[in-house]
């Protein structure tokens, strides 16, 4: 059977989402073990798993489909070759050493396809691996992981992201490389992706899911921070202007805010006019727009973000309503992931239930909010958008246009202010 995918915008009407019922590789997280796989605490596994069940069944409700990430994995693992690049995506960890490594490569290869799609992502504990010998093995602590589990896999976008016809599958960093490197293997080997065409990889420079954002069909915005180098930037605006999947690429720097900040917690679009964001960001930050140039990209000036946003997406000005009720509430419900909704539709949005400010301004301003928990499910700091990766929406139709043509002061010289610490801004190749 085929399958149209794509998403050309953050509001068309949502068809199709790709999710990750968090499972056994919760248990995993520690006191002795939560910083190395990236929690800030430690969750009750029961908890998020009722909780992201209530979130599928909104969405359902909805009228939404909701493709879970470990029943199509154990749909690859049938293929010999799918399983050979999921095992070998496990052996290129250099902590392994040769014999440990060759150790774990004949244990997985025995596995059936249920079970190794299992261990991919909840790991293997020093003590269920029996095969194990040899001198890394010995040496390993009893915290230890000979496969670490992939906890933040709930957090889907961070790994894979629709633009337009295309995804991308990011470039995570070295605790979550094998979150993108599942999801391309998911991407290429399924049936029900038969086709897809893959416009950014995990071999490529870093770039995280949750720092890309579409304002509008054609209009993409990608966050400077951590987890997404300006490097990265250079290569999606590149791949994305060259294929005609965008017209206009906004880089945001974020680096000034806190650290784990990402565009998407930032900022939520809502309307094809109107945003939901964090109080003073809209006026703080900036933004270079990048277009396609005769020499290569071209690069602007820093523009207040909002200003930016707007012309890019052909409006004349953004109506931004605003996380929280006063400074206090506004910074706990940022925290709380307040700023990260998940649009159903046009003003029709999944929140979480605990923002009741953001909730509330939310509705005043004509928007339906469907109220998720998210006790347990926001522990590790992401919100109903974090956990979903749109797969199928309505096209937004044609009606938002970008005026390239009128964005000011495009130089390569001002390059130097987007790649602080980068060699060069090179044409993307």
């Amino acid at each position: 059977m085929s399958h149209t995918h794509g998403a050309d915008s953050e509001v068309g009407r949502l068809r199709t989402v790709l999710a990750h019922r968090p499972g056994s590789e919760l248990l995993r997280i520690t006191p002795h073990t939560r910083d190395r796989l990236l929690f800030p605490g430690v969750p009750w596994a029961a908890r998020a798993q009722q909780e992201h069940d209530i979130l599928a069944q909104c969405l359902r409700d909805h009228g939404v489909e909701v493709l879970y990430v470990m029943e199509l994995l154990q749909d690859v693992m049938e293929y010999p070759s799918a399983r050979a690049e999921a095992i070998a995506a496990v052996l290129t960890d250099p902590r392994l050493g040769d014999q440990l490594r060759a150790d774990v490569g004949s244990h997985l290869g025995g596995l059936d396809p249920e079970t190794l799609a299992q261990v991919l992502v909840t790991g293997l504990a020093l003590e269920e691996f029996r095969p194990g010998h040899g001198v890394v093995f010995g040496l390993l602590d009893r915290h230890d992981f000979v496969i670490p589990p992939l906890p933040n896999l709930t957090f889907l976008k961070d790994s894979s992201v629709w633009l337009g016809p295309a995804v991308a599958v990011t470039s995570l960093a070295d605790a979550r490389c094998r979150e993108a490197a599942l999801m391309r293997i998911l991407y290429g080997h399924h049936p029900r992706f038969a086709g897809a065409v893959c416009v950014y990889g995990p071999e490529l420079e870093p770039l995280d899911g949750g720092d890309v954002l579409q304002l509008a069909p054609g209009v993409i915005a990608v966050g400077l921070t951590e987890r997404t180098t300006a490097a990265g930037v250079e290569r999606l605006a590149g791949r994305l202007l060259q294929a005609g999947l965008a017209r206009t690429v906004l880089a945001v720097p974020l680096r000034q805010l806190p650290a784990g900040t990402r565009l998407d917690t930032v900022c939520t679009v809502i309307d094809s006019d109107t945003v939901l964001m964090f109080p003073a960001l809209g006026y703080v930050l900036q933004a270079h727009i990048i277009t396609p140039g005769p020499g290569g990209l071209r690069v602007s000036r820093p523009m207040p973000l909002l200003e930016s946003m707007a012309q890019a997406m052909g409006i004349d000005a953004l109506t931004v309503i605003s996380t929280g009720m006063d400074p206090p509430a506004a910074s706990q419900q940022q925290w709380d992931d307040g700023g990260n909704a998940l649009a159903i539709d046009r003003r029709l949005m999944v929140c979480y239930e605990r923002n009741v400010g953001t909730n509330a301004r939310l509705e005043v301003a004509g928007v339906e909010v469907i109220r998720v928990p998210g006790s347990e499910l926001g522990s590790g700091r992401g919100g109903p958008r974090a956990m979903s990766c749109p797969v199928t929406r309505d096209s937004a139709g044609a009606g938002v246009t970008a005026a390239v043509a009128s964005v000011p002061d495009l130089v390569t010289a001002d390059v130097p202010a987007l790649t602080a610490g980068v060699p060069h801004f090179a044409q993307a190749g």
